[in-house]
């Protein structure tokens, strides 16, 4: 049954009670649309579909991404990348709405704003995380009543991939430089550019998981949450013979701590070969390549790895495995083949 109560000059009250349910209670401004919510309700209650909003209305969206960040965040691998994004988002304006309130359009515009300031592939996580939220809040946290407004926008388009692969004598002039820094760098490189791993994967890779006889290393715990095996050209593991081992260390590259500190000594190296290039070039009197070596990142190596693979034959499941990417739509995106050795191929 449904009682109505006017509060002060301008709100009114509406209080829905029904057997075997908790007491419904939300203010209006107008006795019209009071009427109107517990008309719903009372339908609701009796067919046996209501699902009380209260929860999800009392709660802010600064609120329930606190909560994420408490009881979520913290057990991701991602968890500090993840962070930032939640100190992004408590910081905007959706912050102080409720949960309840916030609509697909809402996203929306978030998404056209922030696409103004940062990547796609960044709005795309700071979206996926929003709609994480609303999942875990009405499956695990009792606001069985909401819905997901991510799920019906239509989220920001990636660029093309990275397409950039070692051209030239850029590859021996780039092992020099890096040889020239340390003979750790320069196998850290010859290994990437054989296996494809990824720089966290090299640089948490541990001695007591690489078979040397066997030509196998086992990464545990990877990006994707999965263990795999990745096997070593000749090249590779002689490249990892080379290493001294430090005995207070068991990983096998552990001249890096992380990955950041290896990023300085990676665009040392690059600058090197980019200068023994420009001398030898000098020397010869040849015209040097402006584009030698030009962006040339450390995650290209991966690129290039991928791309090496499916040149050497395997076909695409092999190259997964060795690479771990999860469908053959990413593995495309990292995955770069020169029309000319395709053309070497062909009858």
């Amino acid at each position: 049954m449904a009682s109505f109560r006017k509060r002060g000059d301008l709100q009114w009250q509406a209080r829905v009670a029904r057997k075997g349910f908790a007491a419904q209670v939300k203010t209006f401004n107008t006795k019209p649309e009071a009427e109107a919510w517990a008309a719903t309700v009372e339908s609701a209650m009796a067919r046996g579909t209501f699902v009380s909003s209260a929860e999800s209305e009392r709660t802010t969206f600064r609120e329930a991404l606190e909560r994420y960040q408490r009881e979520i965040t913290v057990g991701k691998k991602g968890a500090m990348p993840e962070r930032s994004r939640i100190k992004n988002l408590l910081g905007g304006p959706l912050a102080i709405r409720s949960l309840a309130s916030i609509r697909s359009s809402d996203i929306a515009s978030y998404r056209d704003s922030r696409l103004k300031e940062v990547s796609a592939q960044t709005v795309i996580h700071e979206i996926n995380l929003i709609s994480n939220l609303f999942n875990v809040s009405r499956k695990e946290w009792g606001m069985e009543n909401l819905s997901n407004p991510v799920e019906i926008i239509k989220k920001p388009k990636l660029p093309n991939g990275r397409d950039r692969r070692l051209v030239n004598d850029e590859e021996v002039w780039l092992l020099s430089a890096a040889g020239v820094s340390s003979e750790a760098l320069k196998s850290l490189v010859v290994v990437a550019l054989g296996t494809a791993m990824r720089l966290g994967e090299l640089l948490s890779l541990s001695w007591a998981d690489v078979d040397l006889d066997k030509r196998v290393a086992l990464l545990r715990d990877t990006k994707n949450g999965d263990t795999r095996q990745v096997p070593l050209s000749t090249a590779v593991a002689n490249a990892l013979k080379l290493l001294s081992r430090n005995p207070e260390d068991l990983r096998v590259f552990w001249n890096w701590k992380e990955s950041g500190s290896i990023q300085a000594t990676w665009r040392r190296a690059v600058n090197r070969a980019q200068n023994l290039y420009q001398n030898d070039c000098q020397k010869l009197g040849k015209v040097a390549d402006s584009h030698f070596l030009q962006d040339f990142r450390f995650h290209d190596l991966r690129h290039e790895a991928a791309s090496r693979l499916f040149e050497l034959g395997f076909n695409p499941m092999e190259v997964a495995s060795i690479t771990g990417h999860k469908t053959l739509q990413m593995l495309k995106r990292y995955t770069h083949l020169r029309a000319e050795d395709l053309a070497k191929r062909l009858v």
